[in-house]
């Protein structure tokens, strides 16, 4: 029988693995000790509160045994092995939007456990009422929880880019009387949870949970591709809220703190991401300008010119450059390019040329997307650079090259007041002496706006598929 003053222990102990793992990770070069001391919490958090259960059902005061506990680790630990190592990283924000689907779903779960079976959570005797204090503590992280699963749901399939389903594209999905819709919901799914506190009655309760479902599906739906980044942030903010809402009904501390430190930092981070989006958080949850990669730009891009190269030339004005600055975006995820690049740069390393990465904090599709991508293929860390660092560079570089990016090196967002992304900060790529922009067509970025970049006389267009470019690039070089 472990004891409760070990089981505080271990649970300070997983705690503070925790807050290492989020000091960790909030750089590249200490994210593999982050991830690990994450690893070591999560390890030892799990086990403990198996062997708090296992003593409690020793004692007779829990309900559940040895051979589930068990069950439920064999089964998680294989479908997340599995997941993790099949995953591409392509797909890693669909993996992340996953996650926090179950996350939400767990916390519904376990709440509507313990509202069938208190006594099984030391909450309450047989046959007693759940005290008022659980009962709103239960309220707060269902409709949370559930919240949080629907939303993830579909932002899984607006990253994932499945068109069988309407919900389920990337563009907004907007109707009229959308918001005063999602009010009324909310406001009734209130009061349906504040029915449950006063009755205890399965109906209302079940009433709030389907309608928390709903709002779920409602509040993701007008949010477009351009703000992504900000939803996989949110959502991830609102799983660990709703695992911090049950962890106080289960008087589980380790509950609370874990998932106080996501939900804190999902929140703190969701607020960042808006401000390099120059967008209020509430303007990105009311619906966003977002809408899906690859559309037509509202612009006269097929009558103007543009001036467009080879890989050939790419790589020749590159050789002889002194400095290349590389701004990659979602396209390079797309082509899976990262390794190809990362052997373009070797080569122009060997010839006295230097490398640096400037990374947007919204590039990609979810908050620090490139940075993985780069860091899978090996970059250096100390060639990778934020905005905030590198742009005042730019008017010194030689060659900006641009995979795939788009809306966050678009200079509408300094020179153009009335443009939707004004004031939006924006990796200032076209100061440098020349710019390289490798993409499949001219079609605009996710905010559906043309890029007078891609028109300037500094400015050559090389098509096609990143790889294959890059991978051409190569061959000139040899």
């Amino acid at each position: 029988m472990i004891s409760a003053n070990l089981v505080t222990l271990l649970y300070l102990i997983a705690s503070i693995c925790f807050i290492q793992a989020l000091k960790g990770l909030s750089h590249p070069t200490t994210s593999r000790r982050g991830n690990t001391f994450g690893m070591v919490g999560m390890a030892i958090a799990v086990f403990t509160t198996a062997a708090l259960i296992i003593g409690l059902a020793a004692k007779g005061t829990a309900t559940i045994g040895l051979g589930w506990i068990l069950l439920g680790l064999l089964i998680g630990g294989t479908v997340g092995t599995l997941l993790a190592k099949r995953v591409e990283m392509t797909r890693m924000p669909e993996l992340i939007a996953f996650m926090h689907s179950m996350i939400g779903l767990a916390a519904v779960a376990i709440a509507i456990a313990v509202i069938s079976e208190p006594h099984a959570f030391n909450i309450a005797l047989p046959g007693q009422p759940l005290p008022t204090g659980n009962r709103f503590e239960l309220v707060i992280g269902t409709f949370v929880g559930a919240i949080t699963f629907s939303g993830s749901v579909i932002a899984f399939g607006k990253l994932a880019g499945t068109y069988k389903f309407r919900l389920f594209k990337g563009a907004p999905v907007v109707f009229h009387g959308q918001h005063p819709l999602n009010l009324a919901l909310l406001i009734i799914m209130l009061a349906f949870g504040a029915g449950f506190i006063l009755t205890q009655s399965w109906l209302p309760y079940v009433a709030m949970l389907l309608i928390a479902f709903a709002l779920g599906v409602l509040i993701i739906i007008p949010i477009g591709g351009a703000d992504m980044p900000v939803v996989i942030s949110m959502l991830n903010s609102y799983s660990g809220w709703a695992a911090a809402g049950i962890g106080f009904s289960l008087n589980n501390p380790m509950l609370i703190i874990a998932g106080s430190l996501v939900g804190s930092s999902g929140a703190i981070l969701s607020y960042i991401m808006c401000r390099a989006m120059n967008r209020s958080f509430f303007n990105v949850i009311l619906g966003g300008f977002g809408s899906e990669g690859g559309e037509a730009a509202s612009g006269d891009h097929a009558q103007r010119n543009v001036k467009s190269g080879s890989p050939e030339d790419a790589a020749f004005l590159m050789s002889n450059a002194d400095t290349v600055t590389i701004i990659p975006g979602y396209g390079l995820a797309v082509a899976r390019a990262q390794h190809a690049l990362k052997e373009l740069t070797e080569k122009l390393s060997t010839t006295g040329v230097t490398i640096k990465y400037a990374i947007h904090p919204v590039a990609g599709r979810m908050p620090g997307h490139m940075n993985v991508l780069l860091a899978e293929a090996e970059v250096p860390y100390d060639q990778v650079f934020e905005m905030d660092d590198i742009n005042g560079e730019f008017a010194q570089t030689d060659v900006a090259l641009i995979l795939g990016a788009n809306d966050v090196v678009n200079p509408a967002a300094k020179t153009n007041p009335k443009s939707p992304i004004a004031g939006m900060p924006i990796l200032e790529a076209y100061k440098a002496r020349s710019v390289i922009v490798i993409k499949r067509t001219m079609a605009a970025g996710y905010s559906g706006l043309d890029n007078e970049l891609f028109y300037m006389d500094k400015t050559m267009m090389v098509f096609g598929d990143a790889k294959k470019v890059i991978e051409d690039m190569i061959k000139a070089l040899e």
